[in-house]
């Protein structure tokens, strides 16, 4: 039986794998398997390619042959798998059948687009591929509507406002960040992108896109229609779940695993975007960093289990940077507010006092690292 470890996805997650694997065990075989090239790319700098005027070859830092030949792995880049046999242990892939020992499935996730007419003229940017596939059009694009107002779409939105070009954010909430921050922070960066030019269309839903000529025309839930040279959708992902669900393999919103990364099926794990760890999708790379750590140890016979202390999320928005920790949009929390010209101080604490969510911007970013170590989970006392 072979001792090959098998990786499904070159990611963020699958090479922080493989780096955890290689410190733990230099020499067993891993064999991984992507739709892509395996190059590798800081998928955040996908948030800042426009302002820095990046083009989507200057994103990669390491080609799949300099990865394969530092890590001693076997690659096999646009080589999609197609089914998993769970009980022979074998991949099937175009190029071949493949035995494993243990598999790994960090197939990611996929961006969400709207199901409505016109759908393929919408771009989204959630890999360097699509990036590659969309750069000649968004950089020639003057009159941009950015379709969602979370983490993705705020940071893109203030990208093109900084690259120069005319912003339209819709979303169907109330503000940007609805999901992540209090009404009164959410409030300063509107103001902060309204007043750089940002145009907002909050409680709207986009119900048709047309193409005429050069140009796009977006109908709106309301009726109104507008004229754009670029539609980019940043709503959330959607994780890539076929050839678990084709497995047999437990899924609910990801691919479910245990706090060992184990999935329902013998020696198959998961971790990264497609991977729902402890009741929750995480797409943050500190989760997938601590996953693949605890992973890695797992599959080079040691025996661990991932814990998540309260985890940082940092918004890029370089006019407006913010750090924020917990639950930060969580109503009942009672919130001490000190907000200036320097920035934003919030702490959110729970009817006992305990400090349960923060959010510090701008020049106070500092003070986060010392705040989370104060801060308590949901469920702990």
């Amino acid at each position: 039986m072979s001792a090959d470890i098998v990786i499904v996805g070159s990611g963020f997650a699958a090479r922080q794998l493989v780096k955890n694997i290689r410190h733990l065990d230099k020499h067993v075989p891993i064999r991984i398997f992507a739709a892509d090239s395996c190059d590798e790319y800081n998928k955040p700098e996908l948030s800042h390619v426009f302002s820095m005027g990046y083009r989507a070859e200057a994103l990669t830092r390491q080609t799949a042959a300099e990865w394969a030949e530092n890590q001693n792995i076997m690659l096999h880049p646009f080589t999609t798998v197609s089914r998993i046999d769970t009980a022979a242990k074998v991949i099937r892939t175009p190029a071949g059948d493949y035995v494993y020992g243990k598999l790994v499935l960090a197939t990611g996730a996929e961006a969400i687009v709207p199901a409505i007419e016109g759908s393929d003229l919408i771009f989204t940017l959630n890999s360097q591929q699509e990036y590659r596939r969309y750069d000649n059009a968004l950089i020639d694009a003057h009159r941009i509507l950015m379709v969602g107002g979370g983490l993705i779409g705020t940071e893109l939105a203030m990208d093109f406002n900084r690259a120069g070009k005319a912003v339209t954010v819709m979303d169907r909430s109330n503000g940007l960040l609805s999901a992540l921050l209090p009404p009164e922070i959410s409030a300063r960066l509107h103001n902060r992108l309204m007043n750089n030019g940002v145009e907002f269309l909050f409680r709207h839903e986009l119900s048709k896109i047309s193409r005429h000529d050069d140009l796009l025309e977006a109908t709106f839930s309301n009726g109104q229609r507008r004229i754009f040279n670029a539609v980019v959708c940043a709503i959330g992902l959607r994780p890539n779940l076929t050839l678990a669900q084709s497995a047999g393999i437990e899924t609910r919103r990801g691919i479910v695993v245990d706090d060992t990364l184990a999935t329902s099926a013998t020696d198959v794990y998961a971790l990264g975007d497609c991977a729902e760890i402890q009741g929750k999708l995480m797409p943050y790379l500190q989760p997938a960093t601590l996953a693949a750590m605890t992973l890695a140890k797992n599959l080079t016979g040691h025996d661990a289990k991932l814990m998540l202390p309260a985890m940082l999320i940092k918004v890029k928005t370089p006019d407006m940077p913010l750090h924020l920790a917990g639950d930060p949009a969580n109503a009942a929390y009672h919130w001490d507010m000190a907000l200036s010209p320097s920035g934003i101080i919030a702490q959110g604490r729970d009817e006992d006092g305990a400090l349960r969510a923060f959010v510090v911007s701008e020049e106070h970013m500092k003070l986060a690292f010392s705040m989370l170590k104060d801060i308590k989970l949901s469920g702990t006392s």
